[in-house]
């Protein structure tokens, strides 16, 4: 059997994500010195005022965590695009296994009773195949021992790839609709929401406007990746 595995990776090696160097069999999605190299966001109060400034005067957030930072051209957008458009969800376990544990150590999140995606479309998910935080989202689930809950909050419009829009759209997202299914399921119940990159926050807003349908919910953010500002 690993006589088969050799020659299977002779043929079809696995390559880094980043820099695209054949990884050895101890390695899995990015090589040593790529891992080595991730712009992990420091859990620290100044860091944390800076993501909760996209909420500010918007909607109520307790808490928001993010465990990369993003920038174009680097690796956390090579991990993004991966993820999202490679057909490679399981990244988002490979991320959640070391992001779980920090936000673990952390008991920022001691108190959450579900965790909910950002929805997909029904056509974006039929296209797709799959949401690009569902096995984030359920690894976060298993970590924090903490409900996965993802068919209550679902998008009713379709928008395009944030990737593909201008800057002045993301700060308008109008169009984005998202709709609560059970305005009761959450009540008196603290929800971590999740995405894959913050943005603006125009999106994770428009969600969380949506959950506060529901009577005394308390809503945190958690995503994979924060967009580092020029």
């Amino acid at each position: 059997m690993r006589f088969l595995k050799e020659i299977f990776y002779l043929f079809y090696p696995n390559l880094c994500v980043n820099c695209e160097i054949t990884l050895l069999q101890n390695e899995k999605f990015l090589c040593t010195i790529c891992k080595n190299d991730l712009p992990i966001i420091d859990d620290n109060k100044h860091t944390n005022v800076t993501l909760m400034s996209n909420f500010y005067g918007k909607v109520p957030v307790r808490a928001i965590r993010s465990f990369l930072f993003y920038k174009k051209k680097g690796i956390t957008q090579k991990l993004i695009h991966q993820l999202k458009y490679k057909n490679q969800p399981e990244l988002g376990i490979f991320i959640a296994d070391w992001f779980g544990e920090q936000l673990k150590s952390s008991t920022t999140f001691v108190d959450v009773d579900y965790i909910i995606p950002v929805p997909l479309h029904s056509k974006k998910l039929k296209k797709r195949g799959y949401n690009q935080v569902t096995e984030f989202g359920e690894r976060l689930s298993d970590i924090l021992c903490v409900q996965y809950k993802p068919n209550i909050l679902i998008r009713t419009s379709i928008t395009k790839t944030q990737t593909l829009k201008q800057r002045f759209e993301r700060f308008s997202n109008g169009k984005t609709k998202f709709k609560i299914l059970d305005t009761t399921f959450f009540e008196n119940k603290h929800v971590l929401l999740i995405d894959d990159v913050i943005t603006t926050g125009a999106t994770l807003e428009a969600c969380a406007n949506e959950l506060l349908k529901t009577k005394n919910i308390t809503i945190s953010v958690a995503t994979i990746a924060y967009t580092q500002k020029d």
